[in-house]
């Protein structure tokens, strides 16, 4: 049997091995959770909403646990990583409201009654990033488990630990045995088998954008239901009439938290002209008081990146030619730590249009409104994004004009469970949080009745 050994990317230290699914382990768990998924959906939607609600609280009783893994695996701060916790318990708590809701139509049609219901899917495949492996875990198996479906979930192989802690909460919980399992593994075995069993009637996917081209088409064969949440290249437009003391000094946050591991991250900043220099001191200013160090302290910021692996993935985009502002500080020795570092580059250039997913901002001066959309929409992605004006008729029109499907207006604030989350472009497909979530992971089965 394959295995994978999680390494802390802080100090470089053994956290554990895991053991991988191989391609007959995967057909069996999909059998099961076949099984599992027919009684589940047959019970009392107030049945699934208490078992969810169990499972929330097996998570808040675990939530120091679960922090405590995820910062060895992850390398996230332990601040970071018990509001991540938390935040899979909040959502489970807000799904487990859903069961009793999943209300259809009465339409009005001649001669009898129209009707329609909300069915579950059946099996549903979760695959999920290394980056933030918790809380887009929770996105995911929340609203389909309240959907009345069955969830495998698929971990990334870097970071496994706290989703298969999240299984065994489950389990403890009391769902039903088989319904919700994770199942650590290659993409190539075990991802790859959820798009071609077709007893999986659905795959959500979080990652990069060329890995989503090939399960969409995979996908297709079955004309499988899909879920792609991609990569992002997301502009932090400043315009002149800002605040520029507060857009310099939150910039930081918009790009180097979890280390810029982040595909909502705001890694292109786009700066009107006229105010460039007093931008940049300012942001400079910020940039050396961002706090990166060792993540189980308490006052850390940034930890390191996720493996020596991704450090050199990221380090690869800084070419001789890339010109460096300024970087801010990072721990010496083992682990894979990586200092923020603002660079300024031609438009068009690599480090300004491609995706780095590490602490790494390209900064960009524009001219005038039309010149900040344009440059905004001049990449293939188009997932988040920050526009910061005191204009307020500015900030609806550039909202409405950058080609994003996560905005914000003097925030970097974008992300919500209780609001639709989704890229637009090359950034993914399907909008799965909100609370019209669990209606995703079912089909519309309409019914008529005649009268006569």
């Amino acid at each position: 049997m394959m295995s994978y050994t999680v390494i802390n990317p802080a100090d470089g230290t053994v956290v554990r091995e895991v053991a991988h699914l191989d391609l007959a382990d995967t057909d069996a768990a999909i059998a099961r959770a076949a099984t599992a998924q027919r009684v589940w959906a047959r019970l009392a939607p107030a049945d699934r909403a208490r078992s969810l609600r169990r499972f929330a609280d097996a998570v808040d009783g675990d939530l120091e646990h679960l922090a405590g893994l995820e910062t060895a695996n992850s390398g996230h701060p332990i601040t970071q990583s018990r509001w991540e916790a938390g935040h899979v318990r909040d959502v489970l708590e807000y799904y487990a409201g859903s069961p009793e809701r999943l209300i259809g139509q009465q339409i009005p049609v001649a001669g009898g009654l129209d009707v329609t219901f909300h069915e579950p899917l059946g099996v549903v495949g979760v695959i999920t990033p290394w980056n933030f492996p918790m809380t887009i875990a929770s996105w995911g198996f929340a609203p389909a488990l309240a959907a009345g479906n069955a969830v495998l979930l698929k971990p990334a192989e870097w970071t496994p630990l706290t989703s298969i802690r999240l299984g065994e909460l489950a389990l403890e919980a009391g769902l039903p045995e088989g319904l919700f399992q994770v199942l650590p593994g290659r993409g190539s075995v075990v991802g790859d088998r959820f798009v071609t069993h077709p007893e999986v009637r659905k795959v959500v996917f979080t990652g990069s954008t060329a890995v989503g081209k090939r399960i969409m088409a995979g996908c297709a064969e079955q004309v499988k239901r899909v879920t792609l949440e991609l990569g992002g290249k997301s502009a932090n437009i400043v315009f002149a009439d800002a605040d520029i003391e507060q857009a310099a000094a939150t910039a930081p946050y918009s790009v180097f938290d979890n280390a810029g591991q982040d595909c909502c991250a705001r890694s292109r900043l786009l700066v009107q002209r006229s105010v460039y220099d007093r931008f940049m001191e300012g942001f400079e200013r910020a940039v050396q008081g961002v706090r990166v160090g060792d993540p189980t302290d308490e006052s850390t910021e940034v930890g390191p990146l996720v493996t020596l692996a991704h450090r050199e993935s990221v380090a690869a985009f800084l070419t001789e030619d890339v010109p460096v502002a300024f970087r801010g500080t990072a721990p010496e020795g083992p682990g894979a730590w990586f200092a923020p570092t603002v660079v300024t580059p031609e438009r068009g250039s690599r480090i300004a249009t491609e995706e780095v997913f590490g602490p790494v901002v390209a900064v960009l001066p524009f001219e005038d409104e039309a010149d900040a959309i344009a440059l905004a929409n001049a990449t293939d992605y188009g997932l988040s994004g920050s526009i910061w004006t005191r204009d307020l008729a500015r900030g609806i029109r550039v909202a409405r004009g950058v080609e994003g499907g996560n905005l914000s207006v003097n925030s970097h604030s974008s992300v919500r469970y209780t609001t639709p989350f989704g890229g637009f472009k090359q950034s993914g497909i399907g909008r799965e949080l909100g609370p019209d979530a669990p209606l995703h992971f079912t089909e519309t089965k309409n019914v008529f009745f005649a009268a006569e």
